[in-house]
C-alpha cells in the first residue's frame, strides 16, 4: 500500500494533466452549456432559474473531474468495500430520512440541498464491480452469481424507493461490465431471458414458445451439465411467461396503460399518453432547422410537463430541429467513441472496467431517454446525461467523466 501511494505521488507530480482526453472534456462541457441554454428556454416564462444552477453544478463537476483526473484511480481498489458500504448506507438512509416528491422517496436534504443517493450509487457500483472484476475473468456461473449478488443489494434498494428507471441503469452497468470481464454472452442472454419471456407471453404466445425453446438450446450450449442446463433454461422461461401473464392480469387498467402507452399513446391522450404525444408534436414541429431558441410553441406554452428534466430532448427537437438533434447524437457518439478508445488503451483491467462501466451507464440512459421522447420507449424517468436538469445526476456524471480522464491521464506513454 505504501509503495502504491509513493508511486501515485511521484506520478501525479510529474504528470498533472498531460495525457488527459481534452476532446472528451470539451464535448462534455459543450453538452452542459447546451443543456443550460435549453433549460432556460423551457423555463423562460415560469420565473425559474434552474439554468444557471445547471451551469454552476457543471462548473463544480468540472473542477471535481479535473482533480480526479490528476489523482491516480488505482487507489480506489483498496476502498471498494468502503465505497460499496457508503452507497448502500445512503440508499437505506433515504427510506428513513428521505424527502418524498412525485410519489417516490429518493432525496436526502443536506444543508438545504436535495441529494439523490441513487445517482451517486451508479458511480459507486462501477467502482466496486471494477475492483472485484479486475483480477479475474468470469469463467464459471458461480463467478457470475457472486458479482450479481454484489450488484443486487443497491439494485433492490433503488427499486424499492421506487425508482424503476435508475434500477434499470444499475442493471445495464452490471451487464456491460460482466461482458467486458469475458462473461459468456449466452449467460447474459439467459439472464434477461425471463423478462423477455414474460413480455412475449402477453404479446404473442407463439413467439414466447419459440423464445423458450431457443433459450433451452442456449442453455444446452453454454451452461455446465448441458441436459440440466437446457431443461432449467427452458423451464425458467416457461415459468416466467406464465407468471408474467398472471401478474399482468392483477394490474389495474391505468397501470397497464402506463406501461404500454408508448405503443399507442392516442388511447389515453389526456393521461398516460399525454407526455409522449406532446413530445412527438414538439419534435415534429422543429422540422429541419427548428423554430429557434425561445421560439418553440410547445416549449414556450408549457405543453410538456417536466420538460427541463426527462423531456429536454423534445425542446432541442422543437427549437433546433432535425439538424440540432443530429448534432446532439454526433456529440454523444463521439463521447462513446472516446470512452471505448480509452478503455482499450487503459494500462490495466481496473481502469478499462471503470471506463466500460461509465460507457454502459451513458449509452443506456441516452438510448432510453431519447427513445422515450420520440415514443419508442415507455416513460421511465431516466434523464438525458449532461443535458437534463438534475444536480445530483450532473455531478455524478462529471465524477464518472473524471474517473475516465484519470484512466486516460495515467495510461502508458508512447516512447520513440
Amino acid at each position: 500500500m505504501q509503495r502504491l501511494l509513493a508511486r501515485i505521488r511521484s506520478s501525479s507530480l510529474l504528470t498533472p494533466w498531460q495525457q488527459i482526453d481534452w476532446l472528451l472534456l470539451a464535448l462534455t462541457i459543450a453538452l452542459i452549456l447546451l443543456g443550460g441554454v435549453m433549460i432556460r428556454s423551457v423555463e423562460l416564462h415560469q420565473g425559474e432559474t434552474d439554468w444557471w444552477q445547471h451551469w454552476l453544478t457543471g462548473a463544480v463537476g468540472l473542477v471535481c473531474a479535473l482533480i480526479i483526473a490528476r489523482s491516480h484511480y488505482e487507489i480506489l481498489i483498496h476502498w471498494k468495500w468502503i465505497i460499496y458500504g457508503a452507497i448502500n448506507f445512503s440508499l437505506i438512509a433515504v427510506r428513513f430520512i428521505g424527502t418524498e416528491a412525485l410519489g417516490a422517496q429518493r432525496w436526502i436534504n443536506v444543508f438545504g440541498f436535495h441529494v439523490q443517493p441513487s445517482e451517486f450509487g451508479k458511480v459507486g457500483l462501477i467502482i466496486t464491480l471494477a475492483a472485484v472484476l479486475h483480477n479475474r475473468s468470469i469463467e464459471t456461473v458461480t463467478d457470475m452469481v457472486k458479482v450479481l449478488a454484489i450488484a443486487a443489494v443497491p439494485w433492490v434498494l433503488v427499486f424499492l424507493e421506487p425508482n424503476l428507471g435508475t434500477s434499470l441503469v444499475f442493471a445495464a452497468i452490471t451487464m456491460g461490465m460482466l461482458y467486458w470481464a469475458n462473461t459468456n454472452p449466452g449467460w447474459l442472454i439467459l439472464l434477461i431471458s425471463p423478462i423477455v419471456a414474460a413480455i412475449l407471453n402477453n404479446v404473442f404466445i407463439p413467439a414466447w414458445v419459440i423464445w423458450s425453446i431457443v433459450m433451452g438450446v442456449i442453455g444446452w450450449r453454454t451452461l455446465p451439465w448441458a441436459f440440466f442446463g437446457s431443461i432449467g433454461a427452458l423451464s425458467i422461461n416457461v415459468g416466467a411467461g406464465v407468471l408474467g401473464h398472471f401478474l399482468w392480469g392483477l394490474l389495474k387498467d391505468y397501470q397497464k396503460m402506463r406501461l404500454i402507452s408508448f405503443l399507442n399513446p392516442d388511447k389515453d391522450p389526456l393521461g398516460a399518453g399525454y407526455h409522449l404525444i406532446q413530445s412527438r408534436i414538439a419534435i415534429g414541429a422543429g422540422q429541419l432547422f427548428g423554430q429557434g431558441i425561445n421560439k418553440g410553441t410547445q416549449t414556450q406554452l408549457q405543453f410538456i410537463p417536466e420538460q427541463h428534466t426527462d423531456f429536454i430532448f423534445s425542446a432541442i427537437g422543437e427549437e433546433l430541429g432535425f439538424v440540432g438533434c443530429m448534432i446532439v447524437f454526433l456529440v454523444f457518439w463521439l463521447i462513446c467513441l472516446r470512452l471505448v478508445m480509452i478503455a482499450i488503451k487503459a494500462k490495466d483491467n481496473f481502469g478499462s472496467l471503470l471506463v466500460i462501466g461509465v460507457l454502459s451507464m451513458m449509452v443506456f440512459q441516452v438510448v432510453v431517454n431519447i427513445g422515450m421522447n420520440i415514443g419508442m420507449a415507455p416513460v421511465t424517468g431516466i434523464p438525458l446525461p449532461l443535458l437534463s436538469y438534475g444536480r445530483s445526476a450532473l455531478l455524478s456524471n462529471m465524477i464518472a467523466i473524471g474517473l475516465v480522464e484519470s484512466v486516460a491521464n495515467h495510461r502508458p506513454r508512447l516512447k520513440f
